[in-house]
Order: structure tokens, then sequence, then C-alpha cells
């Protein structure tokens, strides 16, 4: 696979135009001034790149800036109609899909159950893909699909192995793109929900974060130096198979003892029947109202998955010293019941100078997955790609064409 000259004229130019690209989409409207100032490139080439994207219809003049002299400066901003993005994200038992602009507002929003583990769970995926993305009404080009799956994606979708889903070495992007004809890119569920807050949420202005999520599993997402962390293979962020108990449980992934075995929900629900909080085929739904409800036993349960989970997350930001941790998942419905125990704690086992970090929580909304995983697409046209053939370039491809005589 070939790739652009280190230093290269094309090089040079990718790296200036999607550079100002996300600059503007995660803090415009701004004048050109400002972009040439907060980049370090010259007016002449914050110019030419500006009219550029001006001539694609990806940016337009939002207003003119008040001037104490001269002439007023235009501010510039995104044009969110320009294009669109699909993201889905895939649960074990159904999908949520999402049309989203480049703004990331929601245009359209699906849902239909899958069994992920059925053998033909990627056609019944491409199923609904075809039906969703064919289902009529004028809107603009989509760029591609994303995917947000619950494990670990290689190389964007090349192969996905997922325990969760029942899923191993799958080539899942290359089987959707024969199906459904446009680009497909695949991470895990909460890369793309940690790139959703890096460039439309509570991290457009934060480099380093996390994203920590509870719920069937225990997931996370590494944002350092402005970008997500992918790991060696794209394994980063198993959080949940990390141990916590020398002779613990057997986990889904087959170790024993990880996180995700005192803290996820099927670990709190069968804490709750063994000591008769909940009972019969109840789950966690019937033991948030159980401790909704006043149950000072099902509180303790929520209480000690709070005292564990704490543990782990601040021995997260002892290593990688985030300013921020995002709390999000369907788990914090519960985190009523979690708070407390997980505050007090916190500040005790943080080192001292990191102590001053954030934590925030995320209200749970099953669609704003979805939009990570669109997230995923949206992000591939603010992000340079050094191979031409890349899935990246592909994406950025399928943006509206700059006319010949400009370029």
């Amino acid at each position: 696979m070939s790739s652009y000259r280190t230093g290269s004229v094309a090089l040079t130019r990718d790296l200036n135009r999607v550079a100002v690209l996300r600059l503007i989409a995660s803090g415009g409207p701004i004048a050109r001034t400002h972009i040439a100032r907060r980049l370090g490139l010259s007016p002449a080439t914050v110019t030419s790149v500006t009219r550029e994207l001006l001539d694609q219809g990806l940016l337009r003049v939002a207003e003119r800036a008040p001037s104490s002299g001269g002439r007023p400066a235009l501010l510039l901003e995104i044009v969110g109609a320009a294009a669109t993005a699909f993201g889905v994200k895939v649960a074990p038992d159904h999908l949520v899909g999402v049309r989203v602009n480049l703004d990331s507002d929601v245009l359209e929003r699906f849902e239909e159950p899958l069994d992920s583990a059925s053998p033909d769970a990627p056609e019944r995926i491409a199923d609904a893909l075809e039906r969703w993305l064919g289902g009529g009404g004028d809107f603009p080009p989509l760029l591609g699909v994303g995917l947000g799956v619950p494990g670990i994606s290689h190389e964007l979708g090349k192969s996905v192995d997922s325990p969760m889903l029942g899923w191993r070495d799958l080539p899942l992007a290359q089987r959707l793109e024969e199906r459904i004809g446009v680009p497909v890119l695949v991470d895990n569920d909460v890369n793309t929900l940690a790139i959703a807050e890096r460039l439309y949420g509570r991290g457009r202005n934060v480099d380093h974060f996390l994203t920590v999520t509870l719920g069937r599993g225990i997931g996370l997402g590494i944002v350092a130096g402005g970008d997500i962390y992918h790991g060696y293979a794209g394994g980063a962020g198993e959080f949940g198979h990390t141990t916590v108990q020398d002779d613990g449980s057997r986990c889904s992934c087959g170790k024993r003892g990880c996180l995700e075995t005192v803290v996820a929900d099927p670990a709190l629900v069968a804490r709750a029947r063994r000591e008769g909080v909940v009972t019969g085929r109840a789950g966690i739904e019937r033991l948030r109202r159980v401790a909704d409800g006043g149950s000072v036993e099902a509180r303790a349960i929520f209480a000690d998955a709070a005292t564990v989970l704490v543990r782990s997350v601040a021995n997260l930001v002892n290593v990688l010293a985030p300013e921020l941790v995002l709390v999000s998942g369907e788990g914090t419905q519960a985190w009523r019941h979690m708070a407390a125990a997980f505050d007090t704690a916190l500040r005790t086992h943080l080192f001292a100078p990191l102590a001053g970090v954030v934590v925030e929580v995320d209200p749970w909304d099953d669609a704003k997955w979805a939009v990570g995983a669109a997230a995923l697409v949206l992000r591939s046209t603010f992000t340079p790609a050094l191979e031409p053939v890349s899935a990246d370039t592909s994406i950025r491809a399928r943006l509206p064409r700059v006319p010949e005589a400009l370029v």
C-alpha cells in the first residue's frame, strides 16, 4: 500500500485542510485571523484553504464580527447540511441507528431487534442498513456508516472480536461494504462515544479525558493528546477485564475476578438474587426500582459496586492523568445509589497532585451511542489520512468536490 511522502505538497495541503476544518467544526464561528493564530499558519494559507472549503459548500459565512475600525472580519462555520453519516450501536439483542449531519444533528432514528449470537447476524445488520439507508428522504450525500461494537475492532473493522456478541475474527466492515456499497468503519462502542464527546460534547476543549461506561459490561475510551488512543491492534480500553479479585467469579472472557464480574449489571443482579433482594427472572430494571423504593439491601449492592469501581477509576487517573472523567452508559441510571460511595472514596485513592480531576456523569441515552458511531465517520473528515486508499480517504472523497477550475 503506497502512502504520501513525508513532507510532500499533497500531505502538507491535507494536513492544513483537515486542521482548519476540525478547528472550525469544534470552535466556530471563527475568523480567518484567529484560525491562523491558533494553528500557526500563514494568513495566505488559511485564505486558500477556507476558500476551497467555501467553494465545496462545507463552510459558510456565519456573520461579520464587530470591528473597532477597518473592515469587519468574516466568521466562518461548518455547513451541517453539506453531508450526512450513519451510525449504528450494536448490542447483543438490538440495533439502534441514526442518520446525522456534519454538526451531528440527528435527522432520523431507527431501532430493531438483533440476535448477535446467530450465525447470520452480519447479514441481519446489512439487511437493516439497506432498509434504513434506502428508506427515502431527500438527504445530503452519505459519507459512510460507522458501527460501535462492544469488543475489539482491528483496523476499524477488518476483524472484530467481541465475547459479548459471540464474534471472533469477524471481517464485519468488508461484509457490510459488499452489501451496502459505502465505506464502513467499525470501532469499540466506547471509543465511538469518546470520539463524539471530543468532537461535539464535553470533551471539545479537553485534550486528555476518559470515558468510562457502566452497563452489561464496563468500558473505557481514552482520549490522549486530543485523539482517541487505540493501543496495539486496537486493544486499548478493556477496562472491564482488569482483575479486581484474585479468586473471583468467572468472566465472559474466561478469566476470573474481572471488574465486570463485580460491577457490571449481570453481576449486580446475580448478587441481588443470591441475597433475595429480587426473585425469579427479575433483571437490573427491577433492582433499580427496588433501590429507588428505599431498600437498604438493594442500595448496598450499588454502593458496594461503586466502592470497587472507584478504586479502578482512581488507578486509571493516577496512571494517565486526565483532566476529565466522564461516566456514561445505561448503568448510570442507578448513579444516585452509587454517587456517595464513589465520591467519598475517590479522593482517598487519588495521588494528591491529581486530586483536581473532574468527574462528571453523562445521562444515558441509547441513541447517543449511535451518534458516537456516526462520529467515527465524521471524524474521518477532520483527520488527515496518510494512506491514499484508506477508509478515511474514501470517506473524505465522498464530500462535495471543489470545482476543477479552483483546484
